[in-house]
């Protein structure tokens, strides 16, 4: 099996960094520790992007200086003096020192903008057949005809086959969509199942510089603005040289308007713009000339809600214009809409068994944090569920829906003022055309779900129109819609309480047959497991019955997940050991859980060491199947439980999802209203495949 994989760019501008996270993200999935590795980066004062994405985004907790051998300039001198040998041996040794650390390492080779291009196709056969790491090769099929791009991938293979080369498969990147099927026909044909081809469309998104981008490689100054919008991309540039009338014709939405510092009448023009309907979203302005902006327009600026951002240059119009043009798309670690865009393409169009099965990648029997975040949106992929988000005009949830839609996860509504949201949407420059978005005051469904509350809660005395009043709520509506199938989950409390997420659901959709309590878990990802705590955030203090529900529900919520379920009953006391009310609850509990589930592997009353440690469980509980080996631990209060999952949270570096709501007919799950966008997505996640094992009515299949 090999242990080593590089990617070798034909030409440059090949979107081979979009490859490289896609083949990251993989072997994640699948192997304990993934290393990463350049033979040379580009001379600059400036930290390698593609270096920075990958120690940031798979928390490689090493010195940029660790993940490559050369600078630009150190390479062209040995080349120079011709002392290549001496320049691979460079390469081999900085390569061992991670391949040492590592259980496989993805190689990202060079292009003609890191060394000279005479060499670069050589060198890159040189250092790939030195470190006996198969290639994968990338194509650039942008502005090309099928027929080139098969003669450019035909050319190269020839010469790395030559070069005594191992092909593992080929990319062709960048492909008008149109010609997607053709090409991947006609070039399987002419390989004839020699290594599997892949071919990924060109995306608009990928393709257009961000503001931040462009900012940087024309060394603008920040003047004014939100900078969180400086991740939104530059969709074409504009020069502002006319009158009013004709340059407002001509905005676009996405433009990035190149103007004259001295020129305030445009400067407030684009102001004026941004608040009327009838007129496209700017992306940013850039005032060229170095002048300082008159005092009247920079006090309207800071006294205006006015969030686009706005730079300043010293170059004057051309040259600022003629730098822009040539600022090129990056991947970098701080852009999430641009990774999960790179993702969403990566996995649509590569097959990822088939490209793990091509250079011989098996899964690690580890289960880390990433391996396990990973396989949440993998699993919820596989079988697409809609998941309605309440809270539909709050930034973050809005970048959450983007990154699920543009990955594939889930089908989603968000709820709230239309007008509202597409302007949420529009300022934040975000892309959510696929995102169903529902107004209770104007929907369709209002009536009806008013109807229907009433006729459940009548009995406690309510009236319709206290009904039809409740049903204006966000969370009852999403609720609802839960319960009349028109969504298969709800995900809310980035902005709403606890209580306000799940009182409906308590209300209507109610816990399952024979489950007597709501409960909740925490999925924590250690640093090779994956163990489930409950309840460690609903129930303050259960009796014996409760207690039993809620290892009941753990059980098939560590199930539904793809863990096998060794209960641990937690007290003070193991076994026969202790004495006193608090046990006896537990030892009480546990004897139910035998009584209702003799399928499940049970013990309690365990301390929790007695449950984790095998040479302490040998000495207290020798012949128990669950002590030393458990895998959801189950508190007896609810102080106990959330204290313990924030100890072991901290002080062990774990990661820790939920809390996960079980014991519900229809998932619904909660956020924390500290919650980051990366929670919101893994709580969709986690609600789709929750919603996916209740559609089977079967326990679910293993994630990891």
């Amino acid at each position: 099996m090999s242990q080593n994989l590089y990617i070798a760019a034909i030409e440059p501008g090949s979107g081979k960094s979009l490859v490289m996270l896609g083949l990251m993200e993989l072997l994640s999935k699948r192997i304990h520790r993934v290393g990463f590795f350049r033979p040379v980066i580009h001379a600059s004062n400036r930290s390698n992007q593609d270096i920075e994405l990958v120690r940031d985004r798979y928390s490689l907790n090493y010195p940029h200086e660790y993940f490559f051998a050369l600078t630009h300039a150190e390479a062209r001198r040995l080349i120079a003096n011709g002392e290549t040998d001496e320049l691979l041996k460079r390469i081999i040794e900085k390569y061992r020192v991670i391949e040492r650390e590592c259980d496989f390492v993805l190689c990202e080779g060079t292009d003609s903008l890191d060394i000279d291009s005479a060499f670069v196709d050589n060198f890159n056969a040189e250092v790939a057949n030195h470190l006996a790491a198969p290639l994968l090769l990338v194509a650039n099929g942008q502005g090309r005809t099928t027929e080139e791009v098969i003669s450019a991938v035909r050319t190269e293979r020839d010469a790395f086959l030559e070069a005594g080369c191992t092909i593992a498969a080929t990319v062709v990147n960048r492909v008008s969509p149109d010609c997607v099927g053709d090409t991947v026909q006609q070039l399987n044909t002419i390989l004839d199942g020699t290594d599997p081809v892949f071919v990924l469309p060109e995306d608009p998104v990928l393709a257009k510089p961000t503001i931040a981008e462009v900012a940087d490689a024309v060394n603008a100054q920040f003047i004014h603005g939100d900078r969180e919008h400086l991740n939104r991309e530059v969709l074409v540039t504009k020069v502002a040289a006319m009158q009013i009338p004709n340059f407002l014709s001509r905005m676009q939405e996405g433009s990035l308007i190149l103007v004259p510092s001295d020129r305030a009448d445009i400067i407030l023009t684009c102001m004026a713009a941004t608040f009327s309907d009838n007129c496209p979203n700017i992306a940013g302005l850039i005032l060229t000339g170095g002048l300082e902006l008159a005092s009247a327009v920079q006090n309207l600026l800071k006294g205006s809600r006015w969030n686009i951002p706005i730079f300043s240059v010293s170059s004057d119009t051309f040259e600022t214009v003629t730098a822009v043009n040539r600022v090129r798309s990056q991947l970098t670690y701080d852009n999430h809409r641009k990774i999960a865009a790179a993702l969403g393409l990566f996995e649509t169009y590569v097959d990822s068994n088939q490209m793990a099965e091509c250079i011989s990648v098996s899964r690690s029997d580890r289960v880390t944090p990433l391996m396990f975040e990973y396989d949440l949106i993998e699993r919820a992929k596989t079988q697409r569920q809609h998941i309605v988000l309440p809270e539909g005009s709050e930034e973050r949830i809005l970048q959450a829906a983007e990154i699920l839609l543009r990955r594939g996860v889930v089908d989603l509504t968000l709820l709230g003022n239309e007008a509202q949201i597409r302007e949420k949407i529009a300022t934040l420059g975000l892309s959510l055309d696929a995102a169903r978005i529902v107004d209770p005051f104007q929907s369709e469904w209002y009536d009806d779900f008013a109807q229907t509350y009433f006729e459940l809660r009548q009995h406690k005395g309510i009236t319709l129109d206290y009904a039809r009043d409740v049903m204006h709520d966000i969370s009852y509506f999403g609720t609802m819609m839960v319960y009349h199938g028109k969504a298969d989950g709800m995900v809310s409390g980035s902005v709403n309480t606890t209580a306000h997420t799940i009182r409906p659901a308590l209300e209507f959709i109610r816990t399952m047959p024979g489950c007597s309590i709501v409960s909740s878990v925490f999925l924590m990802c250690l640093e090779d497991r994956v163990l489930v705590y409950g309840d460690c955030a609903v129930n303050p203090n259960p009796n014996a019955q409760q207690l039993a529900d809620i290892a009941i529900s753990s059980a098939e919520t560590a199930q539904t997940f793809g863990i096998e379920p060794l209960i641990a009953m937690l007290s003070y006391s193991t076994g026969e050991s202790g004495k006193g009310e608090e046990v006896e609850k537990v030892r009480e509990a546990t004897q139910i859980v035998r009584r209702q589930r003799p399928d499940l592997q049970v013990e309690g009353p365990i301390q929790y060491d007695a449950a984790v440690d095998e040479n302490v469980a040998k000495t207290k509980l020798p012949d128990s199947k669950v002590a030393g080996h458990a895998t959801v631990f189950i508190f007896p209060d609810l102080n106990t439980g959330n204290n313990t999952y924030k100890a072991v949270q901290r002080s062990a570096n774990a990661v820790a999802i939920g809390p996960v709501l079980q014991g519900l007919k229809k998932p619904v799950n909660d956020l924390s209203r500290g919650c980051t966008v990366t929670d919101i997505v893994n709580t969709v996640a986690i609600t789709a495949i929750q919603a996916q094992a209740i559609a089977q009515q079967v326990p679910a299949l293993a994630l990891v």
